[in-house]
């Protein structure tokens, strides 16, 4: 793991990363595939609409929530 600290993944925002939307296209990624999205406080409802809409968006769950699972082998 990384000391780097996470930057969100709205376009243009450099601002650290306090949330992880996992998400698929279940045209293209099976199932139980999950990709992240990592959002900031500001950003998060709009990114968490766009994956919405499309049916895409999984879960969201706090960026240090998201690491302690992925630690513990979530």
């Amino acid at each position: 793991m990384s000391d780097e600290t996470p930057i969100c993944s709205a376009k243009g925002c450099r601002t650290a990363a306090v949330w992880v939307l996992a998400w698929n296209n279940p045209k293209v990624h099976t199932p139980e595939r999950r990709k992240t999205w990592l959002a900031c406080e500001e950003h998060r409802e709009h990114l968490s609409q766009f994956l919405g809409v499309r049916g895409f968006l999984k879960d969201v769950v706090r960026f240090e929530e998201w690491r302690s699972a992925e630690g513990a082998g979530a």
